[in-house]
């Protein structure tokens, strides 16, 4: 494991913010204009990339109408073939480095998910910063090792991978000389039901490979995603459209932008509320616990009178001895007179 992946401007690593990323997919609905907007939305919604898909419907599936290639498997998508959802979602390649030019001059990160050997030769000609392989392309073994061998950081989503899938991606890349992987814990159902993600797998990931992790969330709004920085995720992947209502191949599981500001703001809260391990005091701290409890005397007592617990009590604030001393000043007599309101000192106990 690196302890540190750089993507463009950006270095990942334990110490680092999160690197969100707002996948554009197919939400562009094959606008130009639309798939800009949707890009200006992700930098002013606190993004640090833009990361699209580069394939045609050829290049991903074959055009058959054969059983296998028609989707019923309970999706958004049942009734269709592959080739025809891939022809009304993919992003013309055409568009892709003038997105990559206008992601450039904004400030964000911009990379892709490619799909056969093609694209990543294409990609390579952009020279995209990192390389994601989707869910799906887990098991295509000969495009990993094709992309880990570029040398570029790879982030794999685990969305329908079993273990054995993981260890053999992973393994693949770092038998190419790539260490700079990025598991992504996914669950490919859209939407994912909560109680299907278990975020707590992540966190075994990141113990079992010895890799960066991070979150490729399809589930609906932001908590799940915002739990996973509490655990651990250093990158955090959502679906990106400028409205629900305008329709597209995934925008019923995509966040809006007020959605995904909401949750990249929540994620920096939790960033800084996570901080380090110390029990050192802030300033704050230190000022109020001058209002803990301390030993103060309870009534008006003469020179010579006993202490006993009705005139010496553990009270707020912090002026008087420490409250650990109250059974060994029990039955000690007091040097001079002394008013109720007093705290307790050492120079006030007569030890004799």
């Amino acid at each position: 494991m690196n302890d540190c992946i750089k993507i463009g401007n950006h270095s990942i690593s334990k110490e680092s913010g999160t690197y969100v990323i707002a996948e554009m997919s197919g939400n562009h609905n094959m606008d130009f204009e639309r798939a800009k907007e949707i890009m200006y939305a992700a930098k002013e919604s606190g993004a640090d990339a833009i990361k699209v898909q580069t394939y045609t419907a050829d290049t991903i599936t074959l055009d058959c109408d054969d059983p296998c290639f028609q989707i019923t498997q309970g999706t958004l998508w049942d009734g269709t073939t592959l080739h025809k959802l891939y022809e009304k979602a993919y992003t013309p390649w055409e568009w892709q480095p003038k997105l990559q030019k206008i992601a450039d001059e904004i400030g964000l990160d911009f990379f892709s998910s490619p799909f056969d050997f093609t694209s990543v030769d294409f990609l390579e000609k952009m020279n995209v910063p990192a390389y994601k392989i989707a869910s799906f392309e887990i098991t295509d073994i000969p495009l990993i090792r094709k992309v880990a061998k570029i040398g570029k950081p790879v982030i794999i989503s685990t969305g329908i991978a079993t273990l054995s899938d993981i260890e053999l991606a992973v393994n693949t890349c770092r038998e190419a000389g790539n260490n700079d992987i990025i598991l992504l814990k996914c669950c490919s159902a859209y939407p994912t039901p909560y109680e299907d993600i278990n975020l707590r797998t992540m966190v075994n990931l990141a113990d079992t490979f010895n890799c960066t992790v991070g979150l490729s969330d399809h589930t609906m709004g932001d908590t799940v995603a915002v739990a996973s920085v509490a655990l651990g995720a250093k990158v955090v992947e959502k679906h990106l459209t400028l409205s629900r209502a305008d329709g597209g191949v995934d925008s019923a599981f995509s966040m809006e932008p007020a959605e995904f500001k909401r949750m990249v703001d929540s994620i920096r809260i939790v960033e800084k509320s996570l901080g380090t391990v110390t029990y050192d005091l802030t300033a704050k701290q230190k000022a109020e616990r001058e209002h803990a409890r301390s030993l103060f005397i309870a009534k008006d007592m003469k020179a010579g009178d006993v202490l006993d617990e009705n005139n010496m009590r553990s009270v707020r604030p912090a002026n008087g001895l420490h409250t650990k001393y109250y059974d060994d000043l029990l039955g000690k007599k007091i040097k001079r007179d002394v008013s109720l309101g007093t705290p307790l000192s050492w120079d006030l106990i007569d030890f004799n």
